[in-house]
């Protein structure tokens, strides 16, 4: 938009104004949105002819919140936009909001300071402040407990979650449900009140008593804050709400002026900014010109009827898509069809799904055991075993049975692509699709850029993830990817900790500390001991483990014993049901793979060691995989991080907790450790890049590489 195009402007409908937001793509309030709605405001006001006015927006969406980019601008503060709420509300003239789409954040505040609420049929209305570690700052808490009670209030601002038309009808957030264009209602509605005359409705007036029911629901939001220390919105959120029942309406905003302040200088509130901006960036420019038309998606066929195949198969499901599921084996489809049926009457047995729905979308999905049923596909996805030469094996096949044009892609967890997209004799249609397990749970989505991938597969793929609910990180060619390279040296870590005397609950308890949801150990038991070490042992057989005797040996050996992890009853610990608990065996096998190793033990292992030898590792790998222009910028690993391996969320990733930390702080500790276990492998060399960064006093999670 050109500097000097006015985002709001005044038009009228004969004596009834019409107030109109320009400012694509949904509508921000920023600072300009804000000064212009200023300006039309002055104009009204001196247009004293025109009886009432409605607030409108253009586009797909009314008010999709604030300018979230403008919260890290020095000074920034919501008192230009709460002042101007001020205003509209304490207007003698009735204004009504026509609402449609999504009516958030900053943007539901701006409908609540309105005399009335005009929503179309599907529109969604929430503050989901909370998400970014925030409380609502432009009188949120205060005006929506007026309007719908304090527990209604309560339960959209903690949760984030937004109502529908229907539900905020219910609760008296929105006054009219228009079936159509919300503005010819909103209209009739400002000449009503224009016409009716006598005090308008206020929010900010309405009585708002402190009941049983709202007592009892603040006294379970407080529990809650205490329960989740590290969200500590959630208590502000309790404090501000509570206020709007028991004190002025003054010391209420200015409590949430306080309250908002505070969270928006948060740690937890900084770490997910970053994500919200990283996740939005995820995909962009990969690799490929921005003009590269998409292939059209409409069949996606998918080989292995296995547990990734069948997620596979119901994701795309989900989402509208026909479904062609291949196995060869008549047991694995007929196992795959069962367990397909179970998800879905599971989610219609938890209310999330109607019975219809769960039947459509069963339907979607067809199974065959012949390969050339998916002649016709779109898109297919190759699912099978994590070996090399089965994958080009299918490769291959595909290549021939699929149609020209069509686009192949290997569910590959670590295997080189490359490889893979050779062997179909078409590499320019091949791409890493790395879904995570559950598939159709799961959120992340690593899209895998093969040296001669199309730049118009590249951009299929990447828009058909975000349709179908996924977060696409694009990653380059090497083992592991960005998530698995990482998880190695992570894993390195924790078995050398554990042949030098650590035992698996200490180092659990160490990494869970920081808020992780799951220690190293508890995270291989339950993904399976054997699925891990068999990568070990093939990446072994190909050459691509340091020349090292001593690495992945506990693991190995775990294997080798049968303790397979949770599924076994035993792996790093032993298990009664799903409870982890410690395991004397265990510990002799770490003693004695440590003596036939000559790897020192040592009696006193500490958190600090434990943190700094595995994060470290972490961070140093993720700085290596930027340089090696595997990843395309640092914040890409950080939603890895945190849409694929439950790194916490309120951590904003391990790139955004290096930074946190201290990056010279992270060099140091790297170097430390070179110092007291030895280099000869490489393990501890600083990245060039993580050096650099540290030297320079620069940021790692907003590295991208020059000219992105």
């Amino acid at each position: 938009m050109p500097p000097d195009q006015l985002t709001v402007t005044l038009d009228a409908d004969g004596d009834i104004g019409i107030l109109t937001i320009d400012h694509p793509p949904v509508n921000a309030l920023s600072p300009t949105v804000v000064r212009d709605l200023g300006a039309s405001l002055d104009e009204f006001d001196r247009r004293g002819a025109l009886r009432a006015l409605v607030l409108r927006c253009t586009g797909r969406t009314f008010c999709a919140g604030g300018d979230i980019a403008a919260f890290d601008e020095p000074g920034f503060s919501p008192a230009p936009l709460n002042a101007l709420l001020e205003r509209l509300e304490a207007g003698h003239r009735p204004v009504v909001a026509a609402l449609h789409g999504t009516v958030l954040g900053g943007g539901l505040e701006l409908a609540l300071a309105c005399h009335a609420r005009v929503a179309a049929r599907g529109t969604r209305l929430g503050l989901p402040e909370v998400r970014l570690g925030l409380l609502p700052g432009s009188l949120g808490t205060q005006r929506l407990p007026r309007l719908v009670g304090v527990p209604r209030a309560l339960q959209m601002i903690t949760r984030g979650e937004p109502l529908e038309a229907g539900e905020a009808l219910a609760a008296g957030l929105v006054d009219t449900i228009s079936d159509g264009d919300p503005v010819p209602a909103a209209l009739d509605r400002a000449r009503a009140l224009a016409e009716a005359g006598g005090p308008l409705r206020r929010t900010r007036l309405l009585p708002l008593a402190l009941g049983d029911e709202a007592r009892q629901a603040l006294a379970q939001a407080y529990e809650q804050a205490r329960d989740r220390p590290q969200e500590p919105a959630l208590e502000a959120i309790a404090r501000c709400v509570e206020a709007a029942a028991t004190m002025p309406w003054e010391r209420g905003a200015e409590l949430e002026r306080e309250s908002f302040e505070h969270c928006l200088r948060s740690a937890p509130s900084r770490a997910l900014r970053h994500l919200f901006f990283a996740e939005r960036r995820v995909g962009r420019r990969a690799g490929g010109p921005e003009s590269a038309a998409a292939r059209a998606v409409r069949h996606v066929g998918v080989l292995g009827a296995g547990t990734m195949g069948r997620g596979i198969a119901m994701c795309f499901a989900d989402a509208g898509l026909d479904v062609t599921l291949v196995d060869t084996a008549p047991a694995a489809l007929e196992r795959a069809r069962a367990a397909i049926g179970q998800v879905y009457e599971a989610a219609v047995a938890r209310g999330r799904l109607t019975p219809d729905a769960a039947l459509e979308r069963q339907g979607r999905i067809r199974t065959a055991r012949d390969d050339t049923a998916l002649a016709g596909c779109d898109l297919v996805i190759e699912a099978v075993f994590e070996d090399l030469a089965l994958k080009r094996e299918v490769a291959a096949r595909l290549g021939r049975v699929c149609r020209p044009g069509a686009i192949l892609a290997t569910n590959t967890s670590t295997l080189d692509v490359d490889r893979i997209a050779e062997a179909t004799g078409r590499p320019a249609d091949v791409v890493g699709m790395h879904f995570f397990s559950p598939a159709h749970v799961m959120r992340l989505l690593e899209v895998v850029r093969g040296a001669r991938t199309d730049a118009a597969v590249l951009r299929t793929v990447v828009q058909l993830a975000r349709e179908v609910g996924k977060v696409p990180v694009v990653c380059g060619v090497c083992w592991g990817f960005i998530g698995n390279r990482m998880a190695e040296v992570y894993m390195r870590e924790t078995e050398f900790l554990l042949v030098e005397g650590a035992t698996p609950g200490q180092i659990d308890a160490a990494i869970e500390s920081l808020g992780m949801a799951m220690g190293p150990c508890r995270m291989l038991d339950m993904a399976g001991v054997d699925v891990g070490a068999r990568t070990v042992i093939e990446r072994d057989r190909d050459g691509g483990l340091p020349a090292d005797p001593a690495y992945r040996i506990v693991c190995r050996a775990l294997f080798e014993r049968g303790r397979h992890g949770q599924k076994t009853g035993s792996g790093y610990y032993r298990y009664e049901g799903r409870r982890a608990l410690p395991d004397e065996a265990t510990l002799a096998l770490c003693a004695e793979l440590a003596q036939r190793h000559g790897i020192a033990r040592r009696q006193a292992i500490g958190t600090r060691e434990i943190v700094e030898r595995l994060m470290f590792s972490l961070v140093n790998e993720g700085a290596r995989l930027l340089g090696e222009g595997i990843a395309a910028r640092a914040s890409d690993i950080d939603v890895v991080w945190t849409a694929g391996f439950g790194f916490p969320r309120h951590l904003g990733g391990p790139m955004h907790w290096a930074d946190e930390t201290g990056l010279e702080q992270v060099v140091q500790g790297l170097n430390r450790w070179a110092a007291a276990r030895g280099n000869a492998h490489g393990y501890w060399s600083v990245s060039p890049l993580l050096r650099a960064l540290a030297q320079g006093g620069g940021r790692l999670a907003r590295w991208e590489p020059p000219g992105a």
